[in-house]
């Protein structure tokens, strides 16, 4: 029996094991997750032991797994654990479900699934598993889970209400666990009572003089495990000092320790197998019959007919390995690194804790399942074996390479930007490698430093990489990534030249995602067509990725081809993951590209959300450059909905870091935000400048991207500000470049342009063939603005029904997004074609609340939105988005007219 049960009750408890044996009756009917969080030593594994047994009485069957503190790196090692006993469920399963698992834990070679589809594989195990009864899943000791595990558990018990399949887990308190925030059901197991606890001692210490007793109840706090375990060395007669000088959990352990030193000598030897281990699976090193002393020191549990081993008490495993050697740990992982096989990532972990020094054959052991671990979706865990391995490098330049790896992967995928310099250790090593390069280019590119720097760095550690290059290393691989962002970031056409020069030396052999990059990422006006079919094939492909890293480079070669929407599911899986902790520096590059995404397909407050959480992560990480894009997200949006305010201070922000540095795709990001305020408050000129800037020398630079989200701006601004040859030259030169072939958001917008430039005679042939492109609503910004244009025109030349119609199509747009000034141009339209435009200024057809007029009165008095948000307890994104809702409903486009619109609501909102 667990040790503070009492004539098979649990004392003090009536109120938790009522509501555990509620979910456990609710899963055979509904299915659900519930936690089981508290301190050390409270009781909750022995509530949860309560409740499986209450679940096996009902018929549900119970399946046990539990985070291992010794095995918390090896990663997907919770998972084996749980589907071991499932062997017959998973030789039925399809094979694709199949596969997925049995790559994820290590038994099937091949490329690893993405976390959803492993999600739905277990999904479906469990489910087979389920099949006939319902089943119990009961987790222990989840702060101890290795991460991929963890991260995997955690989506699975988001899934399970309605499969009369349950996950009962148990949380130690202030761990760090991933769980400990999880917003998963839970229950909080606090200390006993006072009553509790002296029913709990004198039952299971009768005999214990009172005075031995008082002591302990007062120094036991309440904790059960305490109650239970130390009554025995209490008073003058104890060896150790009195109870009060040595806190509960440490004399806990000194208990402990006291049992395991009067063992025999074989049975420690088992005990330190088995803790080492952690699987509680029975093999041939272990001897059933050698730790039966060891259950009768109530250290261990042997199950009676699996025979595997479970320590009583996360204690009393910590207390075995405390009490053993360096060499008896070693010998132990020796042993237990037999039992796996050759190229397997625990066998690597084990030889690697064998290792009394330097071994380089271990090493590269290490780092070869580092790359399989980040491969199967676990970045966290295959920094933590890369800096293992360079822990065994005999050799300074082999430990300095896997350091600065480990630190790159670091930068580039979890969120841990930090300066190689921090990881140089007394070991030296040479500096000048490749993976030195790479790791201080993606501090120095992911912290907004000096694009110049880092491109001579870049191209300094590629000129010391001997020719021919015979295989391809993982370093190579990413300092060539790096080089393709930091040229792509400073935009200019020498950094082009160098880029294509690196790449051409590195052969055809080059990673394809390279090639994809720098044809559709780099340069896609000039190279992305004949990649569009190979890069259409990966994104089919992208849900069968496991890694990352690789589905948001996938994501950043789709982005100017407008193929973001194959990638969305892929990368809202990195974001979650992300969310739990796990890659984070991916996940800050995936709402990146979602926010990008949600301002040319016109969901606005999506895009100024992500960008909410995406500034979040990267003010806590330092993310300087990500930070900046966006910022461009809220500066789009907020050029389109008139908040001139909010664009001038975030692209004076952009501009203060970005030219110093010479990072000229943040200065063109800027220009572009600028040249949309422009454009929508009728400062045409101004616009054209600002758009020059990014569409200069050519209307289609090759080597500057950003140009293909600008050319409707550029166009529009050319014809409004009375440049008209300069628009009939930019709609030319666009033609010859072919880009209406890339997408259909590309081909909307050269048709539109032509539109806006066309004579008399065959403008509406070009409007009509912008507006007939397929999925040409998948971007309603721009096609109302192309509609809005094409009504202009259609009622100078005298269409005005047809002009009408335009125009009621765009303005329904331009209210549904909130783009205020555009609205009012249509609105002014519909005037002038002779159809009056009630304005809603007057008073508003949807009342504003009591809230939304506070907010309104503060902003017109000139108060900002940090101040607005300080005086009424909201944050400053809730108040901009409450002035984003306000706008339309008052009829107006800026602050500026708040005053006067509000001066003529009545004195209280209707």
């Amino acid at each position: 029996m667990p040790g503070w049960r009492s004539s098979r009750r649990l004392v003090g408890r009536a109120r938790e094991v009522g509501m555990l044996q509620a979910f456990v009756d609710a899963v055979a009917t509904d299915g659900g997750s519930l936690l089981v969080v508290g301190e050390a030593g409270l009781g909750k594994t022995s509530l949860v032991d309560a409740a499986a047994a209450h679940a096996a009485e009902l018929g549900t069957r119970v399946l046990r797994a539990s985070g291992v503190e010794f095995e918390a790196e090896v990663s997907f090692a919770g998972l084996h654990q749980l589907v071991a006993p499932l062997a017959a469920e998973l030789a039925a399963l399809p094979p694709g479900s199949r596969r997925a698992i049995g790559v994820a834990v290590g038994l099937l070679e091949g490329s690893a699934p993405d976390r959803l589809t492993l999600t739905n594989a277990l999904l479906t195990l469990l489910a087979r598993a389920a099949d006939e009864t319902a089943l119990l899943m009961v987790v222990d000791d989840l702060q101890w889970l290795d991460r991929a595990s963890a991260t995997l558990f955690g989506s699975l018990a988001r899934r399970l209400g309605g499969t009369g399949i349950g996950l009962l887990g148990v949380v130690r308190t202030g761990e760090g666990s991933v769980f400990e925030d999880a917003g998963l059901p839970e229950i909080a197991i606090g200390p006993l009572d006072d009553d509790a606890a002296t029913v709990l001692l004198t039952e299971a210490f009768p005999e214990l003089p009172p005075r031995a007793a008082r002591q302990v109840l007062t120094e036991a706090q309440g904790n059960p495990l305490a109650l239970i375990e130390l009554p025995a060395h209490v008073g003058p007669s104890a060896a150790e000092p009195p109870l009060g000088r040595t806190p509960v959990g440490r004399r806990l352990q000194l208990t402990f320790a006291r049992r395991i030193d009067a063992l025999p000598a074989g049975t420690r030897d088992q005990l330190l197998l088995a803790a080492l281990d952690g699987t509680g699976e029975l093999f041939p090193a272990i001897s059933v019959a050698e730790l039966e002393p060891a259950e009768r020191a109530r250290l261990i549990r042997i199950h009676p007919v699996t025979r595997g081993v479970r320590f009583r008490h996360p204690l009393t495993r910590s207390a075995v390995v405390a009490l053993s050697t360096g060499e008896e740990r070693r010998e132990a992982h020796r042993r237990l690194a037999g039992r796996h096989p050759v190229g397997s990532e625990r066998r690597a972990w084990h030889l690697a804790e064998a290792a009394s020094g330097p071994d380089e054959q271990t090493a590269q052991l290490l780092e070869e399942a580092a790359l399989k671990t980040k491969g199967r979706g676990d970045p966290v865990g295959a920094i933590g074996l890369l800096l293992r391995a360079a822990e065994l490098s005999p050799g300074p330049d082999e430990h300095h390479r896997r350091v600065m790896f480990a630190t790159y992967l670091g930068a580039d995928v979890t969120g841990d930007l930090t300066d190689p310099r921090a990881r140089v250790t007394e070991r030296g090593g040479h500096g000048r490698t490749v993976a030195a390069a790479v790791a201080a280019a993606a501090y120095l590119v992911n912290s907004g430093g000096d694009i110049d720097t880092v491109h001579r760095l870049l191209l300094g550690a590629l000129r010391n990489v001997g020719l021919p290059i015979t295989a391809w290393d993982a370093p190579l691989g990413e300092i060539v990534y790096v080089l393709q962002a930091n040229c792509s970031f400073g935009s200019r056409a020498e950094l082009a030249d160098d880029y294509w020069a690196a790449l051409d030396r590195l052969g055809p052999e080059a990673p394809e995602i390279l090639a994809l990059l720098g044809n559709t990422f780099f340069e896609p006006a000039r190279r992305a067509g004949p990649s569009l079919p190979l890069l259409d094939e990966a994104i089919a492909g992208i849900d069968e990725q496991a890694d990352h890293a690789h589905a948001v480079r996938l994501g950043i070669a789709a982005l100017y081809v407008d193929r973001i929407a194959g990638c969305r599911s892929a990368l809202w899986r990195v974001v979650e993951h992300g969310r739990g902790g796990g890659a984070i520096a991916s996940a800050i590059k995936a709402l990146v590209l979602l926010g990008f995404d949600g301002v040319l397909s016109g969901d606005w407050d999506g895009a100024l959300e992500l960008a909410d959480e995406g500034l979040a992560f990267t003010t806590r990480h330092h993310y300087r450059l990500l930070g900046g894009f966006l910022q461009y997200d809220r500066a789009m949006v907020a050029a389109a909905r008139g908040d001139r305010e909010t664009v001038r201070r975030l692209t004076d922000d952009l501009v203060a870091w970005g030219a110093p540095n010479r990072i000229g795709f943040v200065l063109q990001l800027a220009a572009h935000a600028r040249a949309v305020d422009a454009l929508g408050n009728g400062e045409f000129e101004t616009a054209y400048r600002h758009a020059v800037e990014i569409c200069s020398p050519e209307t289609v630079p090759a080597y500057k991207p950003a140009a293909l989200w600008v050319l409707l701006d550029l166009v529009e601004a050319a014809v409004r500000a009375g440049r008209t040859a300069q628009g009939r030259a930019h709609v030319a030169d666009i033609q010859r470049s072919g880009v209406a072939d890339l997408s259909p958001r590309l081909a909307l917008i050269v048709a539109g342009a032509t539109g806006m430039t066309a004579p008399a005679s065959s403008f509406r042939e070009a409007f009509d063939s912008a507006l007939a492109t397929p999925g040409a609503s998948r971007w309603p910004f721009a096609q109302a603005r192309i509609r809005l244009a094409y009504a202009e025109r259609l009622r100078r030349a005298k269409f005005t029904t047809e002009a009408r119609h335009q125009l009621t199509n765009a303005l329904d747009t331009f209210e549904r997004l909130g783009a205020v000034p555009w609205a009012e141009r249509a609105r002014a339209e519909l005037r002038a074609s002779g159809m009056p435009t009630a304005r809603p200024a007057v008073r508003p057809s949807v009342p504003l609340t009591p809230q939304e007029r506070e907010i309104a009165e503060l902003a017109a008095a000139g108060l900002t939105n940090k101040q607005i948000g300080e005086r009424l307890y909201l944050s400053p994104r809730t108040v901009s988005s409450h002035l984003y809702h306000l706008f339309p409903k008052l009829g107006i486009g800026s602050r500026a007219a708040l005053r006067d619109a509000l001066g003529q609501l009545p004195s209280t909102s209707a």
